[in-house]
């Protein structure tokens, strides 16, 4: 079943990020900020050993990702089995991500040092294509949905999406606006930034065996990703130049968005068979 009921706060977590601010909505993302991502985060902090040093970030962060590269059988399933329509129905659950693609990294640049703040940008700037509109991350997607006959109207999917995938839609918005150190969002990034290239190449397959002739959605993260990996972690060495910088928070960073975009693709694709 669906988890997402039409009053779910993390869905109007979502739509009070995307608003006018004001000291209510403020004062509503707080409050559902204090109950949701802040246990997990204190959870996380209580059972993960002590980071050392940034190299032994790297190292720890390269066995997560070693891990992950297995797989796991939602992603044979969405690759080697999936039905067109179970794939859309993937693509569907994704779709306010895909739309408001890294629209939410911004406020964090002016919290990082200049040089670790170019780094950053030049991630931005391949997410918006150049300023090129058909390189776009989000127009790639939007190519995408219409290819699968779904509309392009972000208010169509508040109603469709998961709170799974509204977690990992929501805490971006957390990381770059209200973390109390900038180390979790940069290793949390650096994460995504890391995983991305292999984690993708599930929807390239799903994509060339049902004949998708617009899935560079997704081929195209499995090129720039590999880029945007360095970039991260010069980030890091450049905020580190400048100030004490914590691995462990780093560390924390990845894990919290493994566990979160690790839980929206099982739950989307465990939907997607039940639902086609």
């Amino acid at each position: 079943m669906r988890t997402t009921t039409m009053d779910s706060s993390l869905k109007r977590l979502f739509i009070h990020n995307r608003s006018l601010p004001n000291a209510d909505r403020y004062t509503q993302i707080e409050r559902i900020e204090r109950d949701w991502i802040m246990p997990k985060v204190a959870a996380l902090i209580a059972r993960t050993p002590p980071v050392g040093s940034r190299t032994q970030w790297v190292a720890a962060l390269e066995g997560l990702l070693d891990g992950e590269q297995k797989g796991t059988p939602a992603g044979h399933y969405l690759a080697e089995e999936a039905s067109r329509e179970q794939f859309t129905l993937v693509v569907r659950e994704f779709a306010l991500d895909g739309l408001t693609e890294a629209q939410n990294f911004f406020p964090i640049i002016p919290r990082l040092p200049i040089r670790a703040q170019m780094a950053v940008m030049r991630v931005l700037i391949d997410e918006f294509g150049c300023g090129n509109l058909q390189q776009a991350h989000s127009q790639l997607y939007r190519n995408l949905l219409t290819e699968l006959g779904l509309p392009l109207d972000l208010n169509h999917y508040l109603d469709h999406t998961s709170d799974e995938t509204y977690a990992f839609l929501n805490v971006f918005y957390w990381l770059t606006q209200r973390v109390p150190d900038v180390e979790y969002f940069l290793g949390a990034l650096a994460y995504l930034e890391a995983s991305i290239p292999a984690a993708f190449t599930v929807q390239v397959r799903a994509c060339e065996r049902l004949g998708i002739t617009h899935g560079r959605y997704y081929s195209e993260h499995v090129h720039i990703d590999d880029f945007h990996r360095k970039e991260m972690q010069l980030a890091i060495r450049e905020c580190g130049a400048t100030r004490a910088m914590d691995p462990t928070k780093l560390w924390i960073g990845a894990l919290l968005l493994s566990e979160l975009i690790g839980t929206a693709f099982e739950a989307a694709v465990r939907r997607a068979r039940e639902e086609a």
